[in-house]
């Protein structure tokens, strides 16, 4: 296994604090790690060019200093979907970019831990979607479940979506993104009995860091 792609049942379900805690737990094993967010939109404008933050949480996390490009080789500034944010940059999204990125990175860390964009339906391009990544890269996918009303169906449809495209569900992980979720242990339990891959782990909700003044 060179590395894991993580997906999520959607947008801001948790998919960079899961890829970053798989990064750590395998740093720990004593591997040398690094992190890729191939396409990412919502980007800042910095004097180095357009920035994610995610990506750059990723890069930190890395196990190794590498050029950001190869990290994020798809940056676009609106915060909107990918391939509307492509259409506006006048780019269209290439595998085979993110294949030789991918690749650079293989080759300096044991293993590479790939973190999607949005979800995994999520279009990139005319004929192309944020599945077609990790079947490109031959990556087992972790799935990230945002624990709120409505998981369910989401989970188990994505779920079905990774296995239909002949990519293997390594496992999933519940990320609690609302505090007040109603019979959240149901919830779970109802996952449990459904999903057909292992859960890796369930992640409490945790109040926001205080910011300093």
């Amino acid at each position: 296994m060179s590395g894991l792609f993580v997906t999520g049942t959607d947008t801001g379900c948790g998919k960079t604090e899961i890829s970053l805690g798989l990064m750590a737990a395998l740093q720990a094993q004593g591997l040398n790690v690094l992190g890729m967010k191939p396409v990412a939109s919502g980007c800042l404008t910095t004097p180095d060019g357009l920035r994610n933050e995610d990506a750059q949480r990723l890069l930190m996390q890395g196990s190794s200093v590498q050029p950001y490009a190869r990290i994020n080789p798809y940056a676009f500034a609106p915060p909107i979907a990918p391939h509307l944010a492509a259409d506006e940059a006048g780019v269209r999204i290439e595998l085979a970019v993110i294949e030789t990125a991918y690749a650079a990175l293989r080759q300096a860390a044991d293993r590479v831990i790939v973190e999607g964009v949005g979800g995994w339906r999520v279009p990139l391009g005319a004929d192309l979607f944020v599945g077609d990544i990790p079947r490109a890269l031959d990556l087992p996918v972790i799935l990230v479940v945002g624990l709120k009303l409505g998981c369910i169906n989401h989970a188990l449809l994505t779920a079905d979506s990774i296995r239909a495209s002949g990519c293997r569900l390594a496992g999933w992980v519940a990320n609690q993104v609302d505090p007040e979720m109603v019979a959240r242990d149901a919830n779970l339990a109802t996952l449990e009995a459904r999903m057909t891959a292992p859960c890796l782990g369930v992640i409490p909700w945790f109040e926001p860091p205080a910011v300093a003044q």
